[in-house]
C-alpha cells in the first residue's frame, strides 16, 4: 500500500470480495493496514445471480465478514440474462456496480484481489496477441472517478491461501474456475501460466504506452459530451485506439491492423461504433459515437448506466427513461454549439415519449449526468487529465 500513498488523514477504501481466498484475504490485509493508517473500510459483495448458490453464498460471505468486524454490503445484478460474451457483460455491470457503491460510500479507492498467479495468467493468455498484451495488469487504473488499486499483485495465491488456513479462515470455491469452457481454466490446467515472459517485450509495451498518453495529451481534447476532438491530421495508432475505445464505452480497443491506414491519415471513417470526420468549425477531426451504435433506453433511476458511458447521478422528478437525445436534437441545433452529430448522442431524461431535460444543454428540471466511460483514454500517472 506505500507505493500507492499517500492517502491522507482517515482514508475511506472499498474492497471487492467475492468469497473466494484472494478477496477474503484482501479485506482482511485491508483491515490491518486500515486500523495502522485510521482508514475506514467498507467491503462490497458483487451477487451476479448466474449460480443457483450465489445469493446464499453471498451472504455467507457477507456474514463471515462481520464477523471479521469488516462491514460488507451486498450488490445484487438483475440485468444478466444468459447468451453471449456473458462473462465480459458480468465483468462490466461488476465494476459499475461496485463503481456506484464506492462513490456513495465516499471511497475514491477501490481495492481488488488480483495476484501474482492473476498476472502470469492474463499475460500468457495475452501472448498470443504480441508485445502489446505482454504489460499485464497494472498496480492502479482509474475508472471515471475512481482509483483502483491492487495491492497484491506480487503476491503468489499459494501464499494468500496459507495466510487464510493459518488463521483457520475458510473461503468459497467458485466453480467457473475450473470450468473449461473459460479460457482462463483452460490455461490452468495445461499448465502453459508458468511459463516465463520476455522482459524485453514488457519494456517495449511501456515504451509505447508512455508514448500514446503523451500523443494524447498533447493532440486530443475529449469532451464532457461524449466526444473528442483531435487537433492533427494523424495520430499514433495505439493513442487512437484507445480514444476510439473512450468515445465508443468499449472493453477493449480496435485492433491495430484495423486503424493503422487511418491513423496515418485521419479521413471520414466510421470505426467500432465511433464516427470519425473532419470538423473545421472546430478546427480538428471530430470522433463522436454512431447514433445507430447507441444503446436503448434504460429506467431513469439514480446510478444507471447507459450506452456503457453516461451515469445518471441525479435523475430528475418523473423521469422514466435514460437515453440518447436522438430525432429530438432537431429542436436546439439552432442553439447548440455542439455538431449535430453530437447532438444526436447526448444523454437525455424521458417522462413516457416526452422529453423531460437534456442535461449538457441545461434544458429542462436540475439532474445530474457524467460521462463515465469504462476506461479513460490514458492511466499513466503523468497524464491523469487526459482520462
Amino acid at each position: 500500500m506505500a507505493r500507492f500513498g499517500p492517502f491522507g488523514p482517515a482514508p475511506r477504501l472499498a474492497v471487492a470480495v467475492s468469497g473466494g481466498a484472494d478477496s477474503t484475504a484482501l479485506a482482511l490485509l485491508t483491515q490491518h493496514w486500515a486500523e495502522q493508517f485510521h482508514a475506514v473500510l467498507r467491503a462490497f459483495i458483487v451477487d451476479h445471480r448466474l449460480r443457483p448458490n450465489a445469493s446464499a453464498e453471498a451472504e455467507q460471505t457477507r456474514q463471515r465478514l462481520i464477523g471479521l468486524g469488516i462491514d460488507a454490503d451486498i450488490l445484487v445484478l438483475r440485468d444478466l440474462p444468459p447468451g453471449p460474451a456473458l462473462q465480459e457483460r458480468a465483468r462490466t455491470a461488476r465494476y459499475h456496480a461496485l463503481t456506484q457503491a464506492a462513490r456513495l460510500f465516499g471511497a475514491p479507492f477501490l481495492l481488488v484481489g488480483h495476484h501474482a498467479d492473476d498476472q502470469t495468467e492474463l499475460i500468457a493468455m495475452r501472448a498470443v496477441r504480441g508485445p502489446r498484451g505482454l504489460h499485464g495488469i497494472a498496480p492502479w487504473s482509474a475508472r471515471a472517478d475512481l482509483v483502483i488499486l491492487r495491492p497484491l499483485l506480487a503476491v503468489p495465491r499459494a501464499t494468500l491461501r496459507q495466510f487464510l488456513t493459518a488463521q483457520n479462515i475458510p473461503w468459497i470455491e467458485d466453480p467457473s474456475n475450473a470450468n473449461p469452457a473459460f479460457e482462463r481454466a483452460r490455461l490452468r490446467q495445461s499448465g502453459l501460466a508458468t511459463t516465463p515472459t520476455n522482459p524485453a517485450m514488457i519494456t517495449q509495451y511501456r515504451d509505447e504506452a508512455a508514448a500514446t498518453a503523451q500523443a494524447l495529451a498533447a493532440n486530443v481534447r475529449l469532451s464532457a459530451e461524449g466526444f473528442a476532438m483531435i487537433m492533427a491530421d494523424h495520430l499514433a495508432p495505439e493513442a487512437l485506439g484507445a480514444l476510439i475505445r473512450v468515445i465508443g464505452g468499449a472493453q477493449y480497443k480496435p485492433p491495430r491492423a484495423a486503424i493503422a491506414r487511418l491513423a496515418a491519415k485521419l479521413t471520414a471513417a466510421t470505426l467500432a461504433g465511433v464516427q470519425i470526420g473532419e470538423s473545421r468549425r472546430l478546427g480538428g477531426f471530430l470522433l463522436a459515437r454512431e447514433p445507430i451504435a447507441c444503446a436503448p433506453p434504460v429506467a431513469a433511476v439514480a446510478g444507471a448506466l447507459w450506452d456503457h458511458r453516461f451515469v445518471l447521478v441525479t435523475p430528475p422528478a418523473g423521469a422514466t427513461g435514460f437515453g440518447a437525445l436522438g430525432a429530438g436534437a432537431r429542436n436546439f441545433r439552432r442553439h447548440a454549439a455542439l455538431p449535430s452529430r453530437v447532438l444526436r448522442t447526448l444523454p437525455a431524461l424521458f417522462a413516457g415519449q416526452e422529453l423531460l431535460a437534456v442535461p449538457h444543454l441545461g434544458v429542462g428540471p436540475a439532474c445530474r449526468v457524467e460521462f463515465a466511460p469504462p476506461y479513460p483514454a490514458t492511466t499513466d500517472p503523468g497524464y491523469a487529465t487526459t482520462g
